[in-house]
């Protein structure tokens, strides 16, 4: 497979991510970056990377075949529009918009130009979020009932545009983004309901956190939390399945899994808790219960570009489906709508 020629547009902290990689890619060529900033533009021609003059010079360069959109959430629609209009195959960083409308003019016109367009969806290559996938998908311990996800921090918003309501700050659309999409991965089936809370500890604009809770038409629940005032962090991940329960407390930890052997243990003795003793909340033993530690999936973040060139080359679907990205923007449109009525929402899959 030839090397795609990538632009990166904004020399931000993303953008950069974007940069640093492509430098050490087998599969992109990093042509460049632009930024309406002449200040970052310095700084990559600084380090050895092509600065453009404007996005116009991007679009106009025949040599380029792959832009990633690394802007502030509130401008990725113009860019997007105007690469995809000239041809060009487009990556946009994630909440790709904030609107179901903006979203489908994307995708109606990567459709009408014959060229593909992703979001950038990193984080399913996150260890913690393929361990808990593997666990499921190897039915060790049957199919969940629940699963619990968080990122706690305590530095608040970062001081920039995501504290910023015009520019699309807050949680829900930071990490929210990447949570739920990891989640609905996990849990595939229909959703029946959606129920938000968030917080405004240290920004009164936007959400610097959020508690919401996936109600699906099985049954099954997933709660997803986001804090930035946690100084004390609780487990990344908490499963609850079928046949036991799996347990990640950190994403640079292993997994831990518990699998319950027998329900019924012929004699439980009580056990002193506090002021009490309790049979109901008794330890187990390993007569009924077996529990040991998952080894580390391997990963590499280049998978994503390697996917994604082989799409537009015809040889594989892309991962990071259009379907999703919209189902994904539609979770997060529903947590601001029953954060404002402070009830749970119904959640049509169809619309």
């Amino acid at each position: 497979m030839k090397k795609k020629n990538l632009v990166v547009v904004g020399y931000g902290g993303q953008g950069g991510w974007h940069c640093e990689h492509a430098l050490k890619s087998d599969i992109v060529t990093l042509r460049g970056i632009y930024d309406i900033k002449p200040e970052r533009n310095a700084l990559a021609e600084s380090r050895g990377i092509h600065a453009y003059a404007s996005l116009e010079e991007v679009l106009a360069d025949r040599e380029v075949d792959l832009i990633t959109v690394a802007t502030p959430n509130d401008t990725h629609t113009p860019i997007v529009l105007a690469a995809l209009n000239a041809g060009k195959n487009v990556i946009c960083e994630k909440p790709v918009e904030m609107t179901l409308e903006a979203l489908d003019e994307m995708l109606a016109t990567a459709k009408k130009n014959n060229v593909h367009f992703s979001v950038h969806q990193n984080r399913r290559w996150d260890v913690d979020f393929l361990a808990m996938k593997n666990i499921i998908e190897e039915g060790k311990i049957g199919a969940p009932i629940r699963i619990e996800s968080r990122i706690m921090g305590s530095r608040g918003i970062p001081s920039d545009w995501r504290g910023e309501k015009a520019h699309g700050g807050g949680m829900i659309l930071d990490w929210g983004v990447h949570l739920i999409d990891q989640m609905t991965q996990l849990i595939t089936d229909p959703i029946k309901t959606v129920y938000c809370e968030t917080t405004h500890i240290t920004n009164n604009e936007v959400d610097d956190g959020f508690r919401l809770n996936l109600t699906f038409t099985t049954g099954k629940t997933a709660y997803v939390e986001v804090a930035t005032y946690n100084f004390i962090a609780l487990p990344r991940f908490y499963m609850t399945a079928e046949k036991g329960s799996a347990l990640i407390t950190d994403w640079r930890e292993n997994a831990i899994v518990a699998k319950c052997k027998a329900w019924n243990e012929k004699d439980v003795l009580p056990v002193q808790t506090a002021a009490g003793i309790t049979k109901t909340m008794a330890p187990r033993d390993e007569i009924t219960l077996d529990t040991w530690k998952e080894d580390k999936p391997t990963s590499d973040v280049h998978d994503f570009y390697r996917n994604f060139t082989a799409s537009i080359d015809g040889e594989c679907e892309q991962l990071i489906q259009h379907w999703q990205s919209r189902r994904v923007l539609k979770i997060m449109l529903a947590c601001f709508e029953s954060a404002e009525k402070g009830i749970p929402v119904p959640f049509d899959e169809n619309r």
